[in-house]
Parts: C-alpha cells; sequence; structure tokens
C-alpha cells in the first residue's frame, strides 16, 4: 500500500511537470499573448456557467469550444478528460441528491422518461468537464509565472499573484518530500500493509516541516536572483493573434449563448 501511495505521488509530481513542459512548448497557441487566453477562457467558463439547470443541448454545444481549442494547441483531450475524474466524482456527489427531489419528467428518449434531476446532474457534469479542459489547455498553454503577468497586468494586487505561484510551487515541493518519506517508510518496513496508525502523526509533521524549509531554499534562491513579485513576459507575443484569438471566443460564446445553435441546424436539415 505504501508502494501504491508512492506511485501515485510520483505520477502528481509528473503530471505538473507535463505541464511545465508542455507550457514551454514554442508552438502558435504557447505564443499568443497570456492576457488574451486567461481573458478568453474567463469568458468561456462565465458563459457556461451561465446556463440554466436544464439548458441541456447548450451546454452540449459549448463543448465545441474546448474540442477546438484541444486541436488548435496539439493537446489531447483523452489526457485532459483523465485529468477530470477526481472532479467528476465530487460533482457526482454534489447532483445526486437533486435526483431524489427534482423526479418530474423532462425528457422522453426512447420511451424512456428522465426526470429533471438526472438531466440537471448531466448538465452539472458538463459545465465542470468544460471548465476543467479550458483551465487545463490556459495552464498547458501559459505557465504559472505567465498567468500571474496576465493577472498583474489586471491590477490585481502582487501580493496575491506571488501567493499564487509559490502556492503552486510549494504543491510540487510538497508532494516531493511525500514521495521520499513514503519511499523511505517502505525501504524500513517492506512487509507492511501501508503506512501505521501510529505513524500518521509523525510523518505529517516531518512532511511539513521538511517541505517548509525546502520551500523557504527555494523562495531565498528566487530573491537572490532578483524576484521581487513582479512578473514580465517571457517572449515575444503574437500581438495579432491575439486580437484575434480573442474575437474568435467572444463570438463564440455571443452566439452559442444566445441561440439556439443546434435547433436551427436542425430546421435546416
Amino acid at each position: 500500500a505504501s508502494g501504491a501511495t508512492m506511485n501515485r505521488l510520483e505520477r502528481a509530481i509528473s503530471a505538473i511537470h507535463v505541464l511545465d513542459e508542455l507550457a514551454g512548448r514554442n508552438t502558435l497557441v504557447n505564443k499568443l499573448h497570456p492576457l488574451a487566453k486567461l481573458g478568453a477562457v474567463m469568458c468561456f467558463i462565465l458563459t457556461v456557467l451561465s446556463f440554466d439547470k436544464y439548458a441541456l443541448s447548450g451546454v452540449v454545444a459549448m463543448g465545441i469550444y474546448p474540442v477546438f481549442l484541444y486541436q488548435l494547441a496539439d493537446l489531447s483531450l483523452c489526457e485532459g478528460i483523465k485529468r477530470f475524474r477526481t472532479v467528476a466524482f465530487l460533482l457526482i456527489g454534489l447532483g445526486l441528491a437533486n435526483v431524489y427531489f427534482d423526479t418530474a419528467v423532462l425528457l422522453n428518449i426512447g420511451g424512456i422518461a428522465v426526470s429533471g434531476g438526472w438531466v440537471s446532474l448531466f448538465v452539472l457534469l458538463l459545465k465542470g468537464l468544460w471548465s476543467f479542459l479550458a483551465v487545463y489547455f490556459l495552464i498547458a498553454t501559459t505557465g504559472m509565472e505567465q498567468i500571474c503577468y496576465a493577472l498583474q497586468l489586471l491590477h490585481l494586487p502582487k501580493v496575491m499573484s506571488v501567493v499564487l505561484l509559490l502556492t503552486y510551487r510549494y504543491l510540487i515541493l510538497l508532494l516531493q518530500e511525500g514521495s521520499r518519506m513514503s519511499a523511505a517508510y517502505a525501504l524500513r518496513a517492506p512487509y507492511s500493509k501501508g503506512i501505521a496508525f501510529n505513524a500518521w502523526g509523525t510523518l505529517v509533521g516531518q512532511l511539513l516541516l521538511r517541505s517548509i524549509d525546502r520551500a523557504q531554499t527555494v523562495y531565498e534562491s528566487m530573491a537572490l536572483r532578483g524576484f521581487d513579485g513582479t512578473f514580465y513576459l517571457q517572449r515575444a507575443a503574437d500581438g495579432k493573434g491575439a486580437l484575434a484569438f480573442v474575437l474568435l471566443s467572444l463570438g463564440f460564446c455571443l452566439v452559442f449563448r444566445l441561440l439556439p445553435v443546434f435547433a436551427i441546424l436542425g430546421s435546416l436539415l
């Protein structure tokens, strides 16, 4: 069990490093100004969340946008959906309660009556999925430092952007220290089925102290290199491409939010 825990920690560390590697690529989408990508993603998320809990067709149509983004940025859509699994369990837990209270029949599919509770649950899952994919796209094509730079341009207080960056970096340190401690425990107790209950408190305390020490060292290294809480654009940005990206994103959100696109296409066909 301790080996399984270590493997999960290593996979989490690897996933964060993969995001950093994706953000460092020299692709067309990565070259777009971070403020343009941040604004487009925020607009998309707000549009998705504005739909009614029964607006199934409208929310389904909004999925065209993240699919297009992932193709444009050469990202794996399956990988993004796989990362959504943990969030999906949380959303299902929140939405299942509504299934028992909202029992009025809302749809009839092939003779099967579907209540409003099931429709609202599915809409909730889709909203969460589209929002998660959009945020994953933003991080994978921009990087946390450049997101903080975009937030800085929006006049977010410097302390908040610095805390956001350091929290992201501290998470990596926390996972790395957890992986080392899990490996050390497994070597000292190779036949143990997981970590003994009486060792939990000691290990958690040691994990906190060791990760804080490493985080302090990282911050001191950043300060020695001149970091003062100000973020800068790390590469030349494509201004015209960024403007086109924002306009297309806004146009998509307006059209698919205000018009029943699927219904119009169905009537034409």
